[in-house]
């Protein structure tokens, strides 16, 4: 292992739409590369990627899955990540540890929303971009049209560095644009190729994708700027070493075609992964913030101090608790300790890994550039920066997108309840843009996530791996109770039984206050009829009362209570008498002062492209919304609107369809406003309901 060097190391990413056929060129690209035997297939669930049984009886990627293999002497991590919306947290972090990115497109049904926001994170972490154009096998696939939306649509700097030979069915081989050499299939899924020269039909369009190309390159060059502009003829190796340096600014983002399913291209794909794309110690430094809270750079030195950053975790139930951790500087042997620098902690590591799929080979030694797992650390946690005893630097942690889809989840049995803690811990484990807590107010469990697939996965994988069962529903309103107009009313609670007795008499006046000034208690007790060390009774009695609510059993709020009268007796009074008696007064005053239920309102942003504007302002007016402006940020628009949250819960699933999955939201609480009377008789009549069942089941 001492013998591998970082210069020959390549960390790239894979990334598209769901669909566009990611899996499928990761597979075909370890079958060109003689790391599999045969291509294996998403229906039959048997790739190296899709090894998880969620992933395999979906027909999806869920996960970032981890491919180590060799390819002409260089050693290829690839991440292949999902390419679902509600999977973009692993989108991101794999695009994070990446130095560069391969995005499919499909030639079929070109830019989607997923293209999108994989080019926006590589953009976000400036790291050098390759175009894929797959499935041009297929019929209706058209290599130049998908060519000129990714043009239009992401970035002008997307060029041909290779075109296809024929289209659909007839697509057979691939044209080196610098080159000229032409690359010919034999079909059917085979390796093999033949180099030869280009079709005639093909001049005109290799000469225009030739000279575009250069313009570009020699941008990057001044000396070969300067001669390609005084005529001169340019050698095929100065082009190539200005190519790889422009690929690397992100002045050329080099577009190739191919088929994934047919095994057309993926050779050259290979190829200029290995001979084009940087390697770690070409690749600028990382950005870390030391002890003093300084921002420094870690540099890509494998002579430098170990350190890495957790972008991954997987639990597995076999093998146990897997780290992935990318490399960023330095080396590591299996036999030493790491640092989880962010938890000053020191762990005792038993073994590297490369993983391929879910398979593991155990390596002496890691360098900067390596992706490695490491099973069983116990305190790692992902965005964990983890170096070695003497690092004082954190990497940032990894931003992760908020949760946007709420579901409350009940255990269904005690058996279920009691496995319940663990199983949520191990999936939080895996998974940042998953949340669970308890909602004080209501008393729901909530587990959050991306939306309803990504819940639906984690609800499945709890049932299969920890035996737990879960029922869901729509989380509970915290709804509240108030009053519109003052009233009073005696309460008094007198119990004789033989022996003392009980007696507590008081007279309670409520005036309703402001939105927000919650329960205030004052009291006017002249005279001592109601003596002293009661008071404090009477105050607990009406503030438990309050919060169990009179309408619908909602906290009641943004009222005063006034104690101004009552009366005592000198052996049956005492404090629980009070208590009960100001309980009673309360109920009887609000029935009588006008009360009203009240809903949180929440302040919405929903940040959208321009042409679906008019639906998401028609939809949130539909939801009891008001819009409360709009601004432009780059190509989006910015709606603010003020909406009730009881019409907000689905509102991630119902955005995401209207959009096409390019609007995003977020939301916080803004105040409490009255329910229309209409639906608070609804609301008031389902919780007494509720409230009934309850009681018979007890």
């Amino acid at each position: 292992m001492g013998t591998r060097k970082p210069e020959d190391t390549r960390t790239i990413a894979v990334a598209a739409h769901g669909g566009a056929g990611k899996t499928s060129l990761v597979e075909a690209m370890l079958y060109d590369a003689g790391a599999i035997g045969r291509l294996g297939k998403i229906e039959e669930g048997n790739t190296v990627s899709d090894f998880d049984l969620e992933e395999q009886k979906r027909q999806i990627s869920i996960n970032t899955s981890v491919i180590t293999f060799d390819y002409k002497g260089k050693n290829l991590f690839v991440l292949d990540t999902p390419g679902y919306a509600d999977f973009v947290g692993e989108l991101r972090s794999g695009m994070r540890v990446a130095d560069s990115v391969v995005i499919l497109v499909s030639g079929v049904d070109g830019v989607e929303v997923q293209t999108e926001k994989a080019y926006d994170f590589a953009s976000d972490f400036s790291i050098p971009v390759i175009f894929f154009i797959n499935k041009l096998d297929r019929d209706n696939a058209d290599y130049d049209k998908t060519l000129k939306e990714i043009q239009q649509v992401l970035t002008d700097k997307a060029l041909p560095l290779f075109l296809p030979i024929g289209q659909e069915s007839n697509f057979k081989g691939v044209v080196n644009v610098l080159s000229g050499k032409a690359y010919v299939y034999k079909g059917g899924g085979s390796k093999e190729f033949e180099e030869s020269t280009p079709p005639a039909d093909l001049e005109d369009k290799l000469a225009a994708a030739k000279e575009a190309l250069i313009e570009r390159i020699v941008e990057v060059d001044d000396d070969l700027m300067m001669r390609y502009l005084d005529g001169e003829e340019l050698k095929e190796e100065e082009l190539t070493a200005a190519l790889k340096k422009a690929v690397f600014q992100r002045v050329v983002m080099p577009v190739l075609p191919g088929s994934a399913i047919a095994n057309v291209g993926v050779f050259q794909l290979l190829d200029v992964i290995s001979d084009i794309l940087p390697s770690p110690v070409d690749m600028f430094p990382r950005k870390a913030i030391n002890a003093e809270g300084k921002e420094i750079e870690v540099k890509p030195d494998p002579d430098e101090k170990f350190s890495s950053l957790c972008f991954k975790v997987m639990v597995d139930p076999y093998v146990g608790k897997l780290s992935f951790i990318r490399v960023f500087s330095g080396k590591l042997a299996s036999d030493q300790s790491v640092y989880i620098v962010n938890k000053k902690v020191e762990e005792r590591i038993s073994s590297l890994r490369f993983m391929k799929g879910k398979e593991g080979k155990d390596v002496k030694e890691v360098i900067v550039g390596d992706i490695v797992a490491i099973p069983k650390l116990q305190n790692a946690a992902v965005g964990d920066t983890i170096a070695v005893k003497g690092v004082d630097f954190l990497f940032p942690p990894i931003q992760f997108p908020n949760p946007v889809y709420s579901l409350a989840v009940v255990p269904k049995s005690r058996a279920d309840e009691d496995k319940l803690s663990n199983a949520i811990h191990r999936m939080l484990e895996e998974d940042p843009t998953l949340r669970y807590e308890k909602n004080i107010e209501t008393g729901d469990h909530l587990l959050s996530g991306m939306g309803d697939l990504h819940l639906d996965i984690v609800l499945s994988r709890i049932k299969e791996r920890y035996g737990v069962e879960l029922e869901t529903r729509l989380p509970r309103v915290p709804y509240r109770e108030t009053i519109r107009k003052p009233s009073k009313a005696q309460g008094k609670y007198k119990k004789q039984t033989g022996g003392r007795g009980q007696y507590g008499d008081v007279w309670l006046e409520l005036q309703p206050l402001e939105r927000g000034s919650g329960l205030q208690f004052e009291d006017r007790i002249v005279g001592g009829v109601v003596p002293k060390q009661y008071i404090p009774a009477v105050e607990k009695g009406l503030r438990e009362a309050a919060q169990k609510g009179v309408l619908a059993g909602y906290p009641a709020i943004d009222f005063k209570a006034i104690l101004y009268d009552g009366s005592y007796h000198e052996v049956d009074s005492s404090e629980m008498a009070f208590k009960i008696a100001a309980s009673m007064a309360f109920k009887k005053c609000f029935v009588e002062a006008s009360p009203v239920l009240l809903e949180p309102i929440m302040n919405v942003e929903v940040v959208v492209p321009e042409e679906y504007l008019g639906d998401v302002m028609g939809d949130l007016n539909s939801r009891r919304g008001r819009i409360m402006g709009i601004e432009s940020r780059g190509r989006f628009q910015v709606v603010k609107a003020q909406v009730p949250l009881a019409e907000m819960f689905r509102y991630a699933i119902v955005l995401r369809s209207m959009t096409s999955g390019r609007g995003n939201f977020s939301m916080e609480f803004s105040h409490y406003e009255e329910v229309p009377q209409d639906l608070a008789k609804k609301i008031i009549a389902q919780a007494q309901v509720e409230s009934e069942e309850e009681a018979a089941s007890k």
